[in-house]
């Protein structure tokens, strides 16, 4: 079972959603089958039952009614390492590999792991997931089949690879009737509805596209089949799609009602026209509807019942499981080691005088061997020379060094030693040397680059130690980076150093009278061992002579050493085991040591074996990785022999793998002469030194331990030996017995460091005269592990002695043996269950790694998301593997690590070879490729996430209560003492001006009356990108252009009056000339903006269509524009023989108008106003002669506009304000408007500031794209323009035009750039506008600044307002936008009822004014938008006054300033549309606040939009940045918004800079965005979909 099958690339099985497959004929299930399914689903959906329970009992009720493979167990049957059929070979399997090589692979992995991932992932139901899908130029090492094609073929293609699917289904399918993948899928969707594909995640939102609301509950209607579905007989109705025109919604309705089912036969056609209700040529969709299916039910404890009051959004608590099982034993008693032996007078007093004892009476006895690359010995250092050479430096270091006469350093500095790890013989004198100057040293790893992974941190330990003095080689001192003066530079955050070369030419002879002083071993510091922590930070382990000296005494005890012994070293000699037994108990017994180079490893894996068997060894120290390593290369080697080995020291014995790699080991040489006994694994830590260590056979010890370990148990801290799940074990072995004179216990982790029961592992604690006495310079980290003192249940200290803590996690076993199953290092706490990295890290590769990356190179860590530990693993994948391949690796792993530690992993990133930071000696620097990940710099090439099955404390879904009434309502806001939420403008009446306009009903009449009262008056400048005048119009040019346009259509264009005209024309006196021929005509004018010659293929269908929605007779345009419309290229993109009658106006007669066209009544239409609202409808609004006259006049008082006035316009002229502003207001109130056509910014961004300043304006008008334009194109350029004498002090007001939330922060940051340019802080405001009012709001120049407040996010989700102080958590500023116009009236009321709303509550803007528009004229996108809208009551209180619904939610909120008449100010606050809402978790979300938490959590993110798909929120990110940086961005994108919003992100989707449409308001077009991302139009760079 454990066997792989040896073929290429991993074959999918046929995708479904349960391990059934359909017979060709139909089935009739008998009524009680049917039955007891249907009570399972309610089971299940009441949480009454697992997923696995409720699959394993529905495998069962169907199994009599499917047809079996012969011999294969049907939960296996869908499990691709079984050969399914002989006959049938696998279609992948080109070049199969010699069965050798496969055996090679198994032998170095540990047989008992890999067994249980295999059974596991057999017992695992295969889940189809669907794969991400990347841009060919992010590949970072794909095969060409990964890339996913577009789409042609009939049967959507789930992976973008299910051609080979296919083959295969066919090859293996029990019928041939049936080769469709995913027929099976759809029989499961029939009979078990709703609950297996839910997109649950704890949110209990039901999935199905455009299914039910987002609330419903899961069972409701599609769970249980009804009892009269006798046959699966064909009926299409069951499949309900809608696919209205150019997809713009597809909808689909899953409710099987009456008898609706199918039959297998009906199935290929069903399906080549939907995949699940959704248009199979959408591949995209098809991959979500599969990251649906996908989405299982997480296991969630069932919920306590608690009062959840709306604010109290409480996370999910994950309570104890009451079933968790509790440890038995008894409490345990401390553990004593043999007692040290005397040893008589051979002790030394201290190690420096073993040291001088063997220097001069065995001067020629060798010490250390050292090798170069090649294995070859290049110098045996001996005690003689070790003594002189280390005196030589003593005697230099305090003699040569000084510093204006003082000597540069004194007993007790510390000193680095920056030694490479091939010079153990350099480092051995330095070493020395200091110890005999009294010097502290302190070994840190040579730093190669200057951002050398957690070089900064070593830097803050030097500092901290007061390192000022490096000593180094002659050879590495060359190679450090250097400065250009030639010094070695300085590293980030290092202090300054001197280096000191301690080659022999730098050092001098001492005197003949010079000896160093050689002490007993005393409580002073001898030297600095570094130790990096989990978080990444670097500390200084400090040991004394004499915990020096009696840990030597312990090895040499615990070990046996003896005298001028040979052991092989191959660990680190700076630090650790390598130190302890390699550099300072060798000295002690005089023993010889060989030091194999990692350098020399790298290229030979077997040198160090060669040199045992070379020097004939007694003992070796090494790693379970250099053991792993030799497995590989011992093939070509014969002749080795180990007998001479009396101990094999595995250093990380304590690792969940060093089993594996021991046992693996013995396998292979014990033939060589390898005695079983000779393994001995240890324990040991910085902070304790060695904790215990198993002792050579000759010792009389028990022999070894081996505890197989139930993985449940472990995670709840308890010893459980005794399992029914055989697959999640653990197998460990003893690291032997306690060092010699230690007292050692094991106490809980957590808190009081208790006692732990005999049963229960806890953290291992060491009292003894060998450990480390202090981290150095952290008195409050010290005093935590260095002096903790252990109590008993009863609370009494176990001992008077103070214990350190090792950070190893174990219990003690029969005979006093040491078990450890982890680290501190590597525990991750989640959802109050402990798991280890290194027990992931080993369920990992146990699931087939060779292929696909690298063994060593896997990191595994936890990161906090949401209130608890994620786990995220990382691996560095090989580059011969294929994105499949890889894809395939990652869901395997996740469902191992599922099924074995019954955890979920968040993350799993796989990174291009070598491209993780390295530890210095190999491995990875774990906290290093956290740092990357959370900064999103670790650029990895495939990633997977997988929130759904992790994130399982959400808070719960609203459910929505029954509405209070607005009777109730109003009654509560006067019982709070709430006044109602109404407000309005200046009253129209009351307001006495010298209004010369005023006494005329209709536009065109007050254009007729300036021409001949003021002709000359100027009244429209428009510029050019250079600044300058490319035309203007006075009242009498205006109106006789105007009067040229009317004989025009009346006479060549045959029209009647109220026939509608589009005007096609750019920005410019041309529009607005047209618009007023079109009044003076009788005629209907609709402004259209002109299609974009580089983009027809997008822009012109637009026009066509509002020319054709609009029932346009003619079209009046320019002779360019007209060749445009009817060329070529434009026939590409639309019928260009359907145009209706095009004009162009560019050469016109000279003739006078016989009779202008008067209006009968000032109600009729004076103009269409279309525009594409951000949901991507496009609503043309009616506006009558009446209403355009009153806008105008609002506007003239709001703005105090008189003809000596000048206003600078920077909009678009086609619709809402930016029309009236460009087309209507200068006419009526007489004042000049400069005209800055936006596209020019786009050429030279300073144009419309420079015009600003050149005209002195007071007022001025831009939209929001136009301030972000000048934000960023002019940012850093404020003293250029101060030197072209561009100054702002004179705006008064600058008015962005929009219909949305206002945009704090950029209007923000726009004042604070120009402020420099004398623009007052006070002038920046916003304007509110909507389709059924266009100016509802405007700052004007009276009245008082726009106040903003902070309000509570997580209140607003519930539709209420809660005011916060600024700066406190989830609070989100809104800015009011402007001041409410003259003669408009604002009321709030509840979307629902109907009812006002009370002073600061949110609900649905509500205007009445003489401007509103009188309707839509048509709606296209939604043919029955609400005509409620333009004509709608309230249902209490003030029922007479007929309203227009904007659309917006807002509240109104009184402030304590005052109006221009006295009144108290009543504030709007515009929230958001209504329809752009998301409703999620029953739970009202604004796209812009998820945006903008998205937008923050990255440097590269440019933009970003957010829409939902079936229940899915869809991010959609633009990354400014290069391409490889995009899967960065997966991962924290999905954090942020499941910290800041509750919500898990189903699909994250990055794509290149400016693909996200934003319209010529600056807003973002999200329903046109997600139409082009299901249609697959989107070229994205990569897609990931979060399981």
């Amino acid at each position: 079972m454990a066997e792989r099958t040896s073929s290429g690339p991993l074959m999918e099985p046929p995708p479904a959603a349960a391990a059934v497959a359909l017979p060709a004929a139909a089935v009739t299930l008998p009524a009680e089958v049917r039955e007891r399914l249907a009570e399972l689903e309610l089971e299940l959906s009441e949480g009454d039952i697992t997923q696995k329970g409720y699959e394993k009992k529905r495998g069962k009720l169907l199994a009599p009614y499917i047809p079996q493979i012969q011999g294969v167990d049907p939960s296996l049957q869908r499990d691709h390492r079984i050969q399914v059929s002989a006959q049938a070979p696998l279609p992948g399997n080109k070049n199969p590999k010699s069965r050798a090589t496969n055996a090679r692979d198994e032998r170095f992995r540990s047989d008992l792991h890999t067994e249980a991932v295999q059974a596991a992932l057999a017992k695992y139901k295969e889940r189809k997931m669907p794969m991400p899908s990347k841009r060919r130029s992010v590949l970072v090492q794909s095969s060409v089949e990964a890339c996913t094609p577009p789409d042609t073929s009939s049967a959507s293609e789930d992976e973008g690879s299910l051609r080979r699917q296919g083959r295969l289904t066919t090859a293996t399918a029990p019928f041939p009737g049936l080769a469709h993948p995913g027929a099976e899928h759809w029989f499961n969707r029939v009979i078990q509805g709703s609950s297996s594909t839910t997109s649950s995640s704890a949110s209990s939102t039901s999935s199905h596209p455009g299914g039910r609301g987002a609330n419903s509950n899961t069972t409701g209607n599609t769970s249980t089949i009804p009892a009269n579905n006798t046959a699966l007989t064909a009926n299409n109705t069951t499949n309900n799609t809608a696919v209205t025109s150019n997809n713009t919604s597809v909808t689909a309705n899953h409710s099987s009602g009456g008898g609706h089912v199918l039959n297998a036969n009906a199935l290929a056609d069903l399906m080549a026209h939907t995949q699940l209700g959704v248009p199979v040529n959408s591949r995209v969709s098809s991959k979500i509807q599969q990251l649906l299916n996908t989405l299982k039910r997480p296991k969630r404890p069932p919920l306590r019942e608690f009062f959840l009051d709306d604010f109290e959004e409480l996370l999910d608590v994950q309570q104890p499981d009451p079933h968790q099982p509790k440890p038995e034993g008894q409490q345990m008693g401390p553990l004593e080691g043999e007692p040290l032996e005397g040893g008589g007078g051979h002790r030394p007093p201290s190690l420096l005088a073993a040291l001088q004892r063997w220097g001069t009476t065995q001067p020629k006895s060798p010490c250390l061997t050292a090798l170069d690359n090649s294995g070859k010995a290049v110098y045996t250092l001996t005690y003689g020379k070790l003594w002189s050479r280390s005196q030589k430096l003593a005697y230099s270091l305090l003699n040569k060094l000084s510093s204006r006469n003082e000597p540069l350093l004194l007993p007790g500095d510390r000193v680095a030693l920056v030694f490479p790890n091939s010079d153990p013989v350099m480092f051995m004198v330095a070493f020395y040397g200091c110890l005999l100057a009294q010097l502290v040293p302190v070994p840190i790893e040579v730093p190669l680059t200057r951002k050398d992974a957690g070089s900064q941190q070593v830097g803050f330990l030097l500092g901290s130690c007061g390192v000022t003095l490096a000593l180094t080689t002659d050879a590495c001192q060359k190679g450090l980076p250097k400065s250009q003066t030639g010094e070695v530079a300085a590293f980030k955050g290092w202090p300054r150093l001197l280096w000191f070369v301690t080659d022999s030419k730098h050092v001098v002879k001492p005197p003949k009278d010079w000896y160093p002083p050689i002490q007993e071993a005393s409580n002073y510091i001898a030297y600095i061992e570094y130790k990096t922590s989990k978080e990444g930070s670097t500390m200084g382990i400090t040991v004394t002579h004499a915990a020096m000296l009696a840990h030597c005494q312990s090895l040499t005890q615990a070990c046996g050493y003896a005298e001028a012994e040979t052991i092989t070293n191959v660990l680190d000699f700076k630090r650790e085991a390598g130190l302890w037994h390699g550099v300072l108990t060798s000295v002690m017994n005089r023993m010889h040591v060989i030091s194999i180079p990692y350098s020399l490893m790298k290229v030979n894996p077997l040198s160090w074996i060669q040199k045992v068997h070379t020097y004939k060894a007694r003992v070796a120290v090494v790693k379970s990785r250099d053991m792993h390593w030799s497995l590989l290369a011992q093939r070509d080697q014969r002749d080795l022999s180990l007998s001479s080995l009396r101990m094999l020291i595995v250093a990380d014995g304590a690792n969940p793998w060093s089993i594996s790699s021991c046992d693996a080991f013995l396998n292979v040489f014990q033939a060589r002469g390898l005695r079983p006994e000779v393994i001995c694994p240890c324990a040991s830590s910085s902070e304790a030194m060695t904790v215990a260590i198993r002792r050579p056979p000759e010792s009389g010890v028990p022999p070894p331990g081996k505890a197989v370990l139930s993985m449940g148990g472990l995670s709840h801290s308890v010893i459980r030996v005794d399992t029914e799940e055989k697959l999640s074990v653990l197998t460990v072995q003893d690291v032997g017995q306690v060092m010699p004179a230690a007292l050692v216990c094991v106490v809980r982790v957590e808190g009081t460091p208790y006692l732990c029961h005999t049963d229960e592992v806890g953290e291992i604690c060491v009292s003894s005269a060998s450990t480390g006495t202090a981290y150095y310079g952290l008195p409050g980290r010290t005093k935590n592990v260095f002096e903790t003192i252990p109590v008993k249940l009863s609370g009494i200290p176990v001992s008077d002695r103070p214990f350190t803590r090792t950070s190893l996690l174990g219990f003690v076993g029969p005979d006093s043996l040491v078990f450890v199953v982890g680290k501190m290092d590597g525990l991750m706490v989640v959802s109050g269950r402990r798991h280890n990295a290194d027990d992931v890290v080993a369920t990992a590769l146990a699931v087939e790694p060779m292929k696909f990356v690298y063994r060593g190179r896997i990191a595994v860590f936890s990161v906090a998301v949401l209130h608890d530990e994620r786990i995220v693993v990382v691996a560095e994948q090989r580059p011969d593997a294929s994105e499949e391949d890889s894809f395939q690796w990652m869901s395997r792993v996740l469902q191992a690590i599922d099924s074995i530690h019954q955890v979920g992993v968040y993350c799993l990133a796989l990174v291009p070879a070598n491209t993780l930071p390295k530890a210095p000696l190999g491995g990875i620097h774990i906290s290093e490729t956290k740092q990357r990940f959370l900064e999103g710099c670790l650029h990895p090439c495939n990633v997977l996430m997988c929130p759904h099955t992790c994130v399982t404390n959400l808070p719960k879904p609203r459910q929505k209560q029954a509405e209070v009434g607005p009777a109730s309502m109003i009654v509560g806001n006067l019982v709070a003492g709430k006044r109602i939420a109404q407000a309005c403008g200046r009253d129209l009446s009351q307001l006495e001006d010298n209004d010369q306009a005023r006494k005329f009903l209709y536009m065109q009449d007050v254009l007729q009356w300036r021409a001949q009262a003021t002709p000359d008056h100027p009244l429209f400048l428009v510029l050019n990108a250079k600044g300058a005048v490319v035309n203007s119009a006075s009242c009498l040019q205006l109106h006789k252009r105007a009067e040229r346009v009317a004989v025009a259509l009346t006479e060549k264009g045959r029209l009647n009056a109220g026939d509608h005209v589009a005007l096609v024309y750019p920005p410019g006196i041309d529009l607005i000339a047209t618009f007023y021929g079109c009044l003076y005509a009788g005629c209907v004018p609709v402004t259209v903006r002109p299609p974009h010659p580089q983009n027809l293929a997008t822009t012109l269908p637009t026009v066509k269509m509002i020319v054709e929605v609009s029932k346009s007779v003619c079209i009046l345009t320019t002779q360019a524009i007209m060749k445009l419309l009817k060329s070529k290229e434009a026939a590409a993109a639309v019928d260009v023989k359907s145009w209706p009658m095009v004009l162009d106006t560019d050469d016109l007669p000279r003739k006078r108008t016989p009779q202008l066209y008067k209006p009968p009544t000032p109600e009729m239409l004076a103009y269409l106003d279309f525009s594409v609202s951000t949901t991507g409808i496009l609503a043309g609004v009616k506006m009558s002669h009446a209403a355009t006259s009153a806008l105008c006049r609002s506007i003239k008082l709001q703005c105090e506009l008189y003809p000596s006035r000048q206003i600078a316009i920077c909009l678009d002229p086609y619709c809402g304000l930016g029309f009236a502003l460009w087309c209507l207001c200068s006419v009526y109130s007489g004042h000049q408007s400069i005209l800055v056509p936006p596209l020019e910014l786009e050429t030279n961004a300073s144009l419309w500031l420079s015009a600003v300043s050149q005209y002195k304006v007071r007022v001025t008008f831009c939209s929001y794209s136009v301030m972000e334009m000048c934000t960023k194109g002019l940012g850093s350029q404020t003293e250029a323009l101060r030197l072209r004498n561009v100054n702002l002090s004179c705006v008064r007001t600058c008015m962005v035009v929009a219909e949305e939330r206002p945009r704090i922060s950029l209007t923000q940051t726009f004042s604070k750039i120009f402020k420099d340019l004398g623009l007052s802080t006070r002038a920046v405001s916003t304007t509110f506008g909507c389709r059924v009012n266009v100016a509802v709001c405007l700052q004007g120049t009276a009245g008082p600044d726009p106040t903003t407040v902070y309000v509570d996010m997580r209140a607003l989700r519930h539709d209420r307002v809660r005011l916060v102080e600024r700066g406190s958590p989830h609070s989100l500023p809104l800015m009011e936008s402007g001041k409410i116009l003259p003669g408009v009236k604002v009321i709030v009321a509840n979307t629902e009822t109907k009812g006002p709303l009370g002073d600061s509550h949110l609900g649905e803007i509500w205007v009445s004014s003489p401007h509103n528009a009188t309707g839509y004229y048509t709606v296209y996108g939604e043919e029955a938008l609400h005509t409620d809208h333009f004509n709608t009551r309230l249902c209490f209180g003030d029922t007479v006054t007929n309203w227009a619904r904007t659309g917006y939610l807002g509240f109104l909120r009184r402030t304590e300033l005052t109006d221009a008449s006295g009144e108290r100010h009543d504030a709007l606050y515009v929230v958001g549309s209504l329809d752009e809402t998301l409703e999620l978790r029953g739970m009202r979300y604004h796209p812009i606040d998820i945006e903008t938490s998205v937008i923050r959590a990255h440097k590269s993110i440019a933009e970003c939009a957010v829409f939902t798909w079936t229940n899915l929120l869809v991010v959609v990110v633009e990354l400014e940045g290069s391409e490889q940086e995009a899967l960065d961005l997966v991962a924290l994108v999905t954090n942020v918004v499941l910290e800041e919003h509750y919500l898990i992100v189903g699909v994250v989707v990055v794509v290149d800079p400016g693909v996200i449409p934003i319209n010529s308001r600056g807003e973002k077009q999200r329903m046109h965005l997600r139409d082009g991302f299901l249609a697959d139009q989107l070229d994205p760079i990569y897609v990931a979909y979060n399981m």
